[in-house]
This record gives C-alpha cells, structure tokens and sequence, in this order.
C-alpha cells in the first residue's frame, strides 16, 4: 500500500527524500535510531541514482506482511546517451555497490536491473511492535498528516542530522561506559576466582610435596628395616640348606625350600621399594660410563634363560648392528631391560622372545622387547605402570609379581632422559619400548656438540610432527625418508612452540594423545593466531576425534597406524609443494650463508641453493631459476656489480629480484645506485633471532617474495 512518491531530479530532491523516509518512518512508529538508519539508507541509494542516471523516483509503502514493512523503493532510469559518467547501464552496478553498506542499515535489500536500463532498489524494515496489518484509516491519517508538513530547508536539515549524530554518539558512549563497567565487573569477579584457585592449588601443592616426602622417607627407612632381616633369613635358609649344620630329611628341605623362595620375593620386592623411593626422593645416582651394547645382552641372555621353564619359548638377541657405544648408567639399563625381559618369560608360553636396539630418533638408541604373550587390552596399557598394578589374567594365579617392575623402569628411563611406552594386542603378543639417549646429560645441560640442534636441510621442506611416542616419531622419519620433506620432531606442546617460533612449517602432524598435555590445546593455538592459521594441520592419533579436529581447523584426521601412501598423498593434496619459492644464496662465507639458512627457515617454506662464488651463482641461477637471490658484494672471483650486470644481461635470469647482503659499508650515493638494481640492501650481522628474521622477510616482502609482497624496491 503506497504512502508517498517523490521524483528525484535534482540534488535537493535527494534530501528531500531523505526528509521524508525519517518523517514516514517516525508516523510508523519507528525508534529514533531506526529513523536514522531508514533516512539514510534512502539518501544514500537516490543520490547514486541522482548521480548515475538521469534521476528516478523514491516511493514508500508499507507491505501487509507477518510483521508488515516499510518497503523503500528507488527506481532509478537509465542513463542519457549523452552521459559520459560510469552509469548504471543495465547491470545496475553502481547500485549494486550500495548492498554492503546498506544491508546493515535494513532488514532487506535487493537490486533489480531495468529491462530498458536503470535499475530498482526495493529495502525494506519490520515495523516495529506490530504483528498484524495497518488499516486503511491508519494509512489515510499517515498520509494527511505527511501533506501537512513543509520541507525543510538545506541549512535545517543539516542541523538536524547533527542533531541526529551527537545523539548516536551519546549513545554509542552511554552503551559503552555500560559495556566497559561490566567488564569491569566480570574481570573483577574472575580475578577474585583466579587469586582463590591459585591458593588452592599452592596448598594442595604443599600437601601433595608434604605426602611425597613421607611416602619417600617410610619407603627408604622401611626398606632398610625390613632388608635387614630377609637377609638373614636368606643367610639361615642357605645354611641349612647346604646341610652345615647337618642334613635336612626331605620334607624339613622342601619346608625350607619354601622359606627359602618366599624369602627370595621379599627381597625382590624390598630392592624395588627402596630403588622407587631413591628415584622419588631425587636421591638415584647415575653413574656413566662407555659401553658396548652386545656385552650388556649376552649378561642379560645369562640372566633371564634361568626364567624360561617353558621348552616352547625360544630367547633371541639380535646383532646391535651399528647402535655403537652409549655412554650411560648400564646398570640402570639393564635393570629396565631385565624387568621387560623379566615380564616377557613370565607371560609368554609359546613362541619367542626377542630382543633388540638399533638407533632411534635423534641421537638415542632404541631397545625393545617383543614377547609372543597374553598381551595386554587396551584399557589396562597405562594400568601396568602404575605402581603396584597387575592385569587380571589366567596366568596370574601361576606367576606372581610385585607390580613394581615397569613403574620402577620407567621412573629410571626418565632419569637417564628417556622413556619407556608399550604396543600391545591381547592374544598376540606385546612389544616394550626403551628409548635411551646415547650419552646420558644432567638436568638442564646442553648438547655438547654445536649440531646437536635441528638444522634445515636447504633442499627439503620442514615438516613439524609432535609426537611423544618415540616409535611413531621413528615411524614417520622411516615414512618420510626420500620424501621432499624434513621432519622436525617435537615431543610436548612446549617444544612445538619453540619449534614454530624459529621454523615455519610447510604442515604439522599432530597427536592428540601427548603425556599429560593435549594437542587440542596447541591445535586451538595454531587456527587463533593469524601467523599459524594457514598451516595445514593433520591430526594422527590413536581415539576417535574427527569431528572435533575439523571443526577445530584441522586440513585432516587419521587414527593410528596411518599408511605410508596415504600420509604422502595427503601431504601433497594439502598444497605442502605449492607456493614454496627458491632462494639462491651467492655468498663466499659458509657462516653467512647458515645464517641465512636459518633465517629462511623461520620466514616461511623456502628452498635455497649455495654459491661459494660469483660463477658458481651464475651457472645455479641459470639452472635453477630461483625467485630471489641473496647477493653478497665483495667475493674472491668477482665482485656483487659483476654478478648484477651478467645476470641483468643474461634474459633467463634479468628478471630475478636481488637482495644485496654485504658487511661493506656503503655511503649514500652507493645506496642510491644500488637501490636502482636492487630489491632491498641487508648489513650483515651474527644475530639469528626473530629480529634478524624479522629484517629478512621486510627484504622478501620488497622483493615481492612472502606472504606481504611489495615490488617497490627499497632499503631494508
């Protein structure tokens, strides 16, 4: 049902819509900020229709809908052909243009091309407080009453619309004073939270130290108390054994027997209490020393072979091949091996046993122990290294134990900086895990040799895995090896961290499941922050999780074990080969270019090639067309100018953006000359920091290299 129509011929009548779509609005029954919104929504789309075109027509009316509207409607004609102005034309684009800004003032908004050119723009708003129809009277009276009142003028309408703008600031500021003082409030209300769970848990942590200190010092003192009379126990029954004191009859030997055996257990168990207590109490000692690792299996053969009563169960050592010496506590090694070992013939009854080490991931050595055995569920893998805790099963009854046998061996694991995990399949057999590094470092030493760190390799791309499972990280190297891929292995959320903050990876590989933390939370991380979101994430891990990983921002998800082909081919699907640009590094100093390297490492995915010369970086950027090069000025056989003016000349390679890297210094009018050829000038410097990093990517970006390119060339 119309309500009024205005023609649109001149700029006056833009504001003389403006004028009526508030007054329309008003009699409506429309707030005020609402009349503010529908006035200007109306001036806006007639003025482009004023500007555009040769004027059109501004109508109002409201649509009898569930609620009813005020619909807005310009009709706006097609342009003259004299009319050399971007028109509308018949696409209506000028309009168009409008849609953004307008939908947030209106409820509706659509743009109909004319058939004869122009367009139609119909905007529309609920009315406010009304469910049913308008009458007739009602539109009659809103109509009477619109005649009644005169335009105003220019100078007026300008007043009132800062009239309008003062009092939408007031409320913008009243809204957020209201807005800021409940914060205020909430923020206030959660530090008191937070300063009360920080007291509770600085009190459950004294308690908790308060308990372990008496679980260590009953623990060390009884064990002493009770060592003491077990070996005299074990002493008196070998005496009488042996017949010392003259022989026993046969049924006084078997009863002796029996104290003899019972005696035996409860010095097992006494020397895991005290070797658990020392561990705890931070009291274990280790004692390094080189040794080979063939010597310390054939002890350990001499060992357990007593412990096979079973014909059916074969012991086999493999050849250490090429695991070398380890310079480590040995006797603590072999007392983890020696409880795995210890378990293996206790639940094996056919099949083998079979032992073996070879090198693991990073400078480690991996042992393990694989049986033939009952196996071990699932829900009870975490079970068994809980202190005095013992699976059910029917070769339970039959062969007794302390439960203290693998907590111990992982608490010592830890001790010599490594650990222990399990893979286990009920029925089948269980696999333990020892990973040891190869030379044992106190508490907070660092790596003696300068590579220990992770390097880049200059023609592989970086990929992040964490993983604390030393078998699936070894998995994945193996996996990987003669891939275009690298990996960088972290073992916490804490080292993942660390890892991104120097390298920028291609994609990360993710377990979920790591110890005492979970990868949700770096995952959460990663999708937050604009400088990981784009890094492609695979989630890898052993419980059902799918949903939540790719609503979390996760390019995948894959329970454990994963397949080599399908893990290749998913990297490659998720662009991990795409956008990864060549870097060529001219440079004669081997310091320099590792330092580059490095840097490169944490711009972004980058290759780099060398050149320990200008000829060698002639004859590489002919060959492998990279997108930068990295320039130094001053070489043995020929000078940064030289290579500049053969590579300007050469067109396979005038193309290529430089960025000159010199320790030279250069005074102003250098700059200017070689700013005119090159993309950025670098100072060399040692740092290798995120400020370096920081200097290179500014240097890429002005190359037009990296992820905020400029080809403006400049100094950085």
């Amino acid at each position: 049902m119309r309500i009024l129509s205005i023609e649109i011929r001149q700029e006056a009548d833009v504001v003389l819509a403006r004028q009526r779509a508030r007054q329309v609005s008003e009699l409506l029954g429309f707030p005020l900020l609402d009349q503010t919104r529908i006035g200007t929504a109306t001036s806006e789309v007639a003025r482009s229709a004023f500007q555009f075109s040769r004027g059109g027509r501004a109508e109002f009316f409201v649509e009898q809908g569930k609620p009813p509207s005020l619909v807005v409607r310009i009709v706006a004609r097609a342009p003259g052909p004299a009319d050399s102005r971007a028109g509308l034309g018949g696409e209506a684009s000028e309009l168009e243009g409008q849609a953004p800004g307008v939908r947030r003032l209106m409820d509706r908004f659509q743009v109909e091309a004319s058939p004869g050119g122009g367009a139609t723009v119909a905007m529309a708003k609920a009315l406010p407080g009304r469910r049913g129809p308008l009458s007739p009277q009602e539109l009659e009276r809103i109509a009477a009453e619109l005649s009644g009142r005169s335009p105003r003028s220019m100078l007026d309408e300008l007043q009132y619309q800062n009239q309008e703008l003062i009092q939408a600031l007031q409320e913008l500021r009243d809204r957020q004073a209201e807005i800021m003082a409940l914060h205020r409030d909430e923020l206030e209300e959660t530090n008191r939270g937070v300063v009360a769970l920080y007291a509770e848990l600085d009190e459950n942590a004294k308690v908790l130290r308060r308990i372990s200190d008496l679980k260590s010092r009953f623990l060390s003192n009884m064990s002493h108390e009770f060592r003491s009379p077990v070996n005299t126990i074990l002493t008196l029954t070998s005496f009488l054994l042996e017949g010392s004191d003259g022989a026993l009859n046969e049924e006084q030997s078997r009863q002796v027997t029996y104290i003899r055996k019972a005696a035996d257990g409860l010095h097992a168990l006494v020397n895991d209490l005290l070797d658990l207590a020392k561990v705890e109490a931070g009291k274990a000692v280790v004692r390094p020393r080189s040794f080979e690792v063939g010597p310390l299996f054939e002890s350990l053969r001499g060992v357990i072979r007593p412990l096979l009563s079973r014909p059916d169960v074969a012991l086999v050592f493999e050849a250490p091949f090429g695991v070398g010496p380890l310079q480590t506590d040995e006797g603590k090694l072999a007392q983890i091996l020696q409880n795995f070992l210890s378990n293996a013939a206790k639940f094996t009854e056919r099949g083998e046993i079979r032992v073996a080490a070879r090198a693991g991931p990073g400078d480690t050595v991996l042992f393990s122990v694989a049986d033939t055995g009952v196996g071990i569920a699932p829900a009870d893998r975490e079970r068994i290294f809980e202190e005095f805790g013992q699976v059910e099963n029917p070769l339970q009854g039959r062969v007794k134990g302390t439960g203290l046998g693998l907590p111990l061996s992982r608490k010592l694991a830890e001790l010599l900086g490594g650990n222990i995990s399990v893979k286990s399949e009920p029925g089948v057999g269980s696999t333990f895990f020892a990973v040891i590094p190869r030379v044992y470092r106190e508490p907070g030493e660092e790596p003696a040799r300068p590579d220990g760190r992770w390097e880049p390799d200059p023609g592989l791309l970086p990929l992040l895995v964490v993983e604390d499972d030393p078998v699936d990280m070894l998995l994945y190297e193996k996996v990987l090896k003669g891939s275009e891929f690298q990996v960088l292995p972290a073992r916490s959320l804490d080292e993942a961290r660390k890892a991104m903050r120097r390298v920028r990876p291609v994609a990360i590989i993710l377990d979920i499941l790591l110890e005492a933390e979970s990868g949700w939370t770096l995952l959460t991380e990663l999708k937050s922050q604009p400088a990981t979101r784009d890094v492609p994430v695979l989630v890898l891990t052993h419980v059902d999780g799918q949903e939540r990983a790719l609503t979390l921002g996760a390019a995948d998800f894959a329970l454990k074990p994963v397949d080599q082909a399908w893990l290749l081919e998913r990297l490659g699907a998720l662009g991990a080969k795409r956008d990864v640009r060549t870097v060529l590094i001219i440079d004669d100093s081997e310091a320099d270019r590792r330092r580059l390297r490095e840097c490169l490492a944490a711009c972004g995915p980058y290759r780099t090639l060398e050149a320990d010369g200008g000829e060698r970086g002639l004859a590489a950027a002919v060959a492998g067309r990279p997108d930068v090069i990295f320039l130094d000025l001053v070489m043995p056989d020929m000078t940064g100018l030289e290579v500049m003016d053969r590579l300007g000349q050469d067109p396979a390679t005038s193309g290529i953006p430089i960025i000159i890297n010199t320790a030279k210094y250069l005074d102003e009018g250098e700059r200017k000359r070689l700013g005119g050829v090159a993309s950025a000038i670098l100072e060399k410097t040692a740092e290798t920091g995120p400020a370096a990093s920081g200097s290179i990517r500014a240097a890429l970006a002005r190359a037009g290299i990296g992820q905020h390119a400029s080809t403006a060339p400049s100094e950085a």
